[in-house]
């Protein structure tokens, strides 16, 4: 694995895909899948349908130095795939922590990709993290299988509210200690 920093952001090299940052030229593959009913459900923040401008203040979010979350593409073109195969984040939090979330497109399902996106964020750390959080909602076993997979421990349950169901859901939390 190999790391290249790019602003201030590093690309996070694997022998499938790449990390890399956001880019404007991402907006119409996110919007896409984004817009998918399936991906939005099993994520706090998509709402479903997907609002004009939504994915684009994202983007601008997630490209700006005073940002308190990296994103990453998860980008399959250096095997031939797609560009964009799906997003993962960290997000700075107190204590030298951060939480991780990610999603996958719906085509993308059951490849391995969430499970190798995951394990080369933890691997990379690029934030030099003591722990990394995770949670996923609790009709989700599948996310929840990747951070297990990945080397994370249920800690609890716990619940979030999600955008696209219009609900409080409960969701099972994990933690990964990196140092």
């Amino acid at each position: 694995m190999k790391l290249d920093a790019i602003i201030n952001q590093p690309v996070i090299e694997t022998e499938r895909f790449d990390l890399r940052p956001l880019r404007r030229s991402d907006l119409g593959l996110i919007e896409h899948y984004a817009s998918d009913e399936r991906v939005a459900r099993m994520t706090t923040s998509i709402p479903h349908p997907l609002p004009p401008g939504l994915i684009e203040g994202f983007i601008a979010r997630a490209m700006a130095e005073s940002r308190d979350e990296d994103v990453w593409a998860i980008d399959g073109s250096k095997d031939g795939g797609n560009e964009l195969k799906g997003v993962i984040s960290l997000k700075k939090l107190d204590r030298n922590q951060s939480e991780v979330a990610y999603w996958v497109a719906p085509i993308f399902w059951n490849s391995g990709i969430a499970s190798l996106a995951v394990e080369a964020l933890v691997s990379a750390n690029p934030m030099k993290n003591d722990t990394m959080f995770a949670s996923v909602f609790q009709d989700n076993p599948a996310s929840a299988r990747v951070l297990t997979h990945c080397g994370f421990q249920y800690l609890g349950d716990a619940e979030s509210f999600a955008v696209a169901r219009d609900a409080t859901v409960p969701t099972w939390t994990y933690s990964h200690k990196l140092i």
